[in-house]
């Protein structure tokens, strides 16, 4: 609680109420007593409280109501000075409006707006006149909000202003020496003179008008502004004689060291924003090339280091500004016509007074050696911005950007500038790579897209002989399906055996088939365009669109590749770990599809199976593949002492039965299914779980060029057969003739892909199925 000093009773009666009455104890601070309260019956000591406040409300409360006058006279008087923000200033004001409520002297809000505009300063002319022009009221919130939003585009229009002052008048041992920054003078009085009355009136130097002097002056604070910092590096007009370019001069009046030359700079960099032209004397601006570190190689043997010196070709006399020397703890001592350069009060250099400036005395090699090269060596030529970043790029092997960045970062190289930093042609020539398109189109229901690639011929045959698989990948759910084939020219049945099924149980339609430009797909290519194959020739029939990969760019059919690679993996794991001949790979794959059916996928949020089907997938009866079992095969004439299973090792699920397929080594009949089983997963059996190779490649066949030559001579068969289909352009036979000719003639070698297809029944003679 604030204590009460004599002098503020207004604020320690407030604060005392409050802290009373969080308190419950302000029953006695009460004015209007309850009715069954009196005087009598209170206790003394609140009586006596009372009583105590009374008096001492009669003494000060007087005195607080005299200071209504001088709080009124300071309300109306208030002027915003920029100093702690509009927001705290308004609030000021308001604090001072509640005093005089509280005084009794009420006022309204609209009063209070009025108050806070008119102490506002005359930046802020366009918002009052916006005020006075708009019908709608504005209530002190309003008022409060709208005034720091002005002010702070006020601020960001004034940045330069505050610039401009700053370099524009320097204060040094108490006096001021005023810029050379020469603004338009304006006609008019320009110095002080005296009215009929005979007393001095003040006049502005800037305006020439009479009231206020020129650091006040409204006129050239907008000069000023308008202009910004770039008026903030000048030279004097007694600069622009001619003078030899190999000598320095010591100027008062210049606000940054300034040269001619190129040769002597240690390090240059592009000037900035602020830093790109340079006002003489005379009023021309003129540009500056480069900022940068200039040493200057004294008579003494002292190397002087002239930081932030601009480079500018068309000045004629190099410039030391006295006042930057002063900054970096040089001291000058000027006495007879000589000159004396200082640092820590030993002296480093010495000069003379020639044509009304002190010229620096150099060492005589090197102003020697600044004018030959000044001659002979263009200043464009010898210049080396060493904060260019395409600069650093070339130094460093041609890295990237970011990591030009990150060095700057770091700290081991300096603030670099990037804006010369463009597209290195060098960088193309060596770095190019295939461009990847990203964002693939995608379906949005089922069917849509369909992905399919062929995988073979593979090194080892499966167990019935089948060398190659061929997989098809719905695009929407990612469920896929997978067959096994001998050649590749059974595509074209499989696929109508896998559309067949699959649009007859979703009731939908494939529209588009994406794969690759193999012969199978696409057919051949030659002079004439595309000869399509049985594959794209079906379909066009259908109206399906396919959609081919463009050559040697297997990423665009990324997603059937994708699945062939997991699949192999997957099969390559799982045999790994089971001791089953490696000719059963091909029922791996398939049990590795039905898994991967069953699995989430990165590219879709549920699984494949509930996709496709709707459902969720049931995993209770997956087991590992390969494992040792125990199955009972259905045998209506077994005996009573007889075997009740077969061991075997777990190798699928069957594609059109519920169960499990089995192969039995020591069986009349090594693949087996049944749906009662044991399985031993935990080695219950004994025998080596180490790891094996399994050793299951891809064979690569080298694909000849996409055309032919037409000398190409292929053997006559010696069986024609009726209704060939008509010869193509490149003379080859019909895949169907070259098939009769191998039953009866070896044809001589020739680099044409010739089918192996072989005819074999639709079921072997050791698969067995048991009912």
């Amino acid at each position: 609680m604030t204590i009460f000093d004599g002098s503020n009773f207004s604020e320690w009666y407030e604060r005392g109420q409050f802290s009373l009455g969080i308190l419950d104890l302000d029953l006695a601070l009460i004015s209007d007593k309850p009715p069954e309260a009196t005087d009598d019956n209170l206790s003394p000591s609140n009586r006596v409280c009372l009583e105590f406040l009374k008096s001492v409300e009669e003494r000060f409360k007087r005195a607080d109501k005299s200071l209504a006058g001088t709080l009124m006279a300071e309300l109306t008087t208030m002027k915003y000075d920029g100093q702690k923000g509009i927001q705290q200033h308004i609030l000021n004001m308001t604090e001072k409006t509640a005093k005089l409520k509280a005084l009794g002297m009420g006022m309204d809000e609209s009063f209070l707006v009025q108050f806070v505009l008119n102490s506002l300063p005359s930046q802020f002319a366009p918002f009052k006149i916006h005020y006075n022009t708009n019908s709608d009221q504005w209530n002190l919130n309003e008022l409060t909000s709208k005034c720091i939003q002005e002010e702070v585009r006020l601020r960001q229009e004034g940045h330069n202003l505050a610039l401009a002052v700053t370099h524009g008048v320097t204060k040094k041992k108490g006096k001021f020496k005023k810029g050379r920054n020469f603004p338009p003078k304006k006609s008019g009085p320009g110095e002080g003179s005296q009215n009929h009355d005979g007393k001095f009136t003040v006049s502005c130097y800037f305006c020439g008008k009479k009231g206020h002097v020129k650091k006040d002056c409204i006129k050239r604070k907008a000069w000023f502004e308008k202009r910004g910092i770039n008026l903030s590096f000048v030279c004097y007009e007694s600069n622009l004689a001619e003078v030899p370019s190999n000598t320095w001069w010591i100027d008062s009046g210049a606000t940054t060291h300034v040269t001619n030359l190129m040769q002597g700079f240690l390090t240059t960099r592009k000037p900035k924003e602020s830093e790109k032209f340079l006002y003489m004397g005379n009023r021309l601006k003129v540009e500056v090339v480069a900022v940068g570190t200039y040493r200057l190689l004294l008579e003494t043997g002292h190397r002087m280091d002239l930081l932030n010196t601009f480079y500018v070709p068309s000045i004629s006399r190099n410039l030391v500004s006295l006042s930057k020397l002063d900054a970096t703890g040089y001291s000058v001592l000027f006495s007879s016509g000589q000159l004396s350069l200082m640092l820590n009060s030993v002296t480093i250099g010495s000069g003379i007074l020639c044509d009304g400036l002190y010229k620096i005395s150099l060492n005589h090699e090197f102003a020697q050696a600044l004018i030959t090269l000044h001659s002979n060596v263009g200043s464009k030529r010898g210049l080396i911005n060493e904060n260019s970043s395409i600069l650093w790029h070339r130094r460093l092997g041609h890295i990237s950007r970011e990591r030009i960045e990150r060095l700057v970062k770091e700290g081991i190289l300096q603030n670099l500038d990037f804006t010369d930093f463009h597209v290195c042609v060098n960088c193309i020539k060596g770095k190019q790579t295939k461009h990847t398109k990203k964002g693939a189109t995608r379906s949005n229901e089922l069917l849509e897209i369909i992905h399919t690639d062929i995988c073979g011929p593979l090194s080892i045959p499966c167990f019935t002989g089948e060398k190659y698989f061929i997989t098809f990948i719905d695009d929407l759910s990612r469920y896929g399906y997978v067959y096994l084939m001998h050649e590749k020219s059974q595509a074209i049945d499989i696929f109508e055996m896998f559309i067949t099924e699959v649009e007859r149980q979703l009731d939908k339609k494939i529209k588009i088939v994406r794969s690759d430009q193999g012969g199978e797909y696409y057919g051949r290519y030659d002079e004439s365009g595309q000869n399509p194959g049985p594959f794209a020739k079906f379909l066009e029939k259908h109206g399906i669109r396919a959609q081919y990969t463009m050559p040697g760019t297997p990423q665009q059919n990324g997603v059937a590749e994708r699945r062939n690679r997991t699949l192999m993996e997957m099969v390559r794991s799982m045999m790994s770990y089971s001791s089953v001949p490696i000719s059963l790979w091909g029922e791996a794959l398939k049990t590795a599809m039905y898994i991967l059916n069953r699995v989430p996928s990165k590219a879709v949020p549920k699984t494949p199976f509930e996709l496709w089907t709707g459902r969720k997938p049931s995993l209770r009866h997956i087991h590992i593949w390969g494992c040792p079992a125990e199955a009972r095969i259905y045998n209506p004439h077994e005996k009573k002492l007889d075997s009740r299973t077969v061991s075997g090792y777990f190798i699928g699920y069957p594609d059109k039965s519920k169960g499990y397929r089995f192969y039995c080594p020591n069986h009349s009949v090594r693949i087996v299914e049944t749906g009662n089983a044991r399985f031993l997963e935990n080695g219950e059996i004994s025998g080596s779980n180490e790891p094996r190779k399994v050793d299951i490649e891809e064979i690569r066949v080298d694909i000849p060029p996409p055309f032919l030559p037409q000398e190409i001579i292929v053997p006559q068969p010696v069986q024609q057969v009726e209704d060939n289909e008509q010869n193509n352009r490149d003379g080859s036979l019909p895949l169907e003739n070259i098939a009769i000719e191998n039953a009866v003639e070896p044809p001589q070698p020739a680099p044409l892909r010739r089918s192996q297809r072989e005819r074999r029944p639709a079921i072997t003679d050791d698969y067995v199925v048991y009912l």
